[in-house]
């Protein structure tokens, strides 16, 4: 994943299993701080990008993937004095919410897939059968982009 998504133009990016200290890789790879974050992640790893958003930054949550399987309640590690500190915007994220534009929406998004502005792979499984592995791909991350089953 890291190599694909360095191939399609990304400045950094890094297996967050295979590194030492979150912390140290994002301050070598946005060593001025983080203005935007997308979260899907949430987690320790939420915390860790909030200590190095920039004053007014924006954060979007649209998942907490990291919580989804956890067999102990998460530790309490307050984050309001992070959000208060650095005046960040925090908002969620429910695609939903946007159901009257998204015929325009696709309609760009298939452009910018033409053109090459937008980039995407597909990680295929064969077989309706599979259905249950190909969803478990989604929390072992051993797939690399949007995953389908073909029958």
């Amino acid at each position: 994943k890291v190599e694909y998504l360095k191939g399609i133009g990304y400045d950094a990016a890094y297996n967050y299993k295979k590194i030492e200290s979150l912390a140290d890789t994002l301050k070598e790879a946005c060593p001025k701080g983080i203005d935007l974050f997308f979260d899907n992640v949430g987690g320790e790893f939420f915390e860790v990008v909030l200590s190095q958003m920039n004053t007014f930054g924006r954060v979007s949550v649209c998942g907490a993937i990291s919580q989804y399987n956890a067999t102990e309640p998460p530790k309490a590690h307050p984050v309001s004095h992070l959000i208060l500190s650095h005046q960040l915007k925090v908002e969620g994220f429910i695609v939903s919410r946007w159901l009257p534009e998204w015929p325009q929406a696709f309609k760009e998004m298939k452009q910018w897939i033409k053109n090459g502005t937008l980039k995407y792979t597909e990680h295929v499984v064969e077989g309706f059968d599979n259905m249950v592995d190909a969803f478990n791909l989604l929390f072992t991350g051993d797939n690399t982009g949007k995953v389908v089953v073909k029958k």
